[in-house]
């Protein structure tokens, strides 16, 4: 069977910096696989977020293009308390795109971290609204 993991690629040597990190934030925030080059870099590295598994490595080579809000991951979170606990820390250092709001379709908010991935935040909702 095929799997399909979401995959980032840091280019300024965060990728160990930024999985713990994101494991700090979620309750089933756990890293799973650790590998380091000899010089100390994530050669690879996969960790669990909100029920998720991604993938990160630091790339030994610098590119011409860096993570693109175009992708993003989606947070559907079960309660306002954890939507604000990781949008504070999310935004923090980041771009906001959309700020945490109420957009007509419940609390939302859009933000580039501290690394440059974006991350899209929403409330559960509702059941007559799906």
């Amino acid at each position: 069977m095929s799997t399909m993991e979401p995959f980032l690629m840091f280019q300024g040597g965060e990728a160990e910096e930024a999985m713990t990190f994101y494991t700090g934030l979620f309750a089933d925030g756990e890293v799973l696989t650790l590998v380091r080059t000899p010089e100390g870099k994530v050669q690879q590295g996969v960790f669990r977020v909100a029920g998720q598994r991604v993938r990160c490595f630091d790339s030994p080579v610098e590119h011409a293009w860096d993570f693109t809000p175009g992708v993003s991951l989606f947070v559907t979170c079960d309660s306002r308390e954890e939507l604000e606990k990781l949008w504070a820390a999310l935004a923090e250092g980041g771009t906001p795109t959309m700020p945490l709001g109420d957009y007509g379709f419940g609390p939302f908010g859009f933000t580039a971290d501290r690394y440059g991935v974006s991350w899209q935040l929403a409330l559960e909702l509702p059941a007559d609204w799906r």
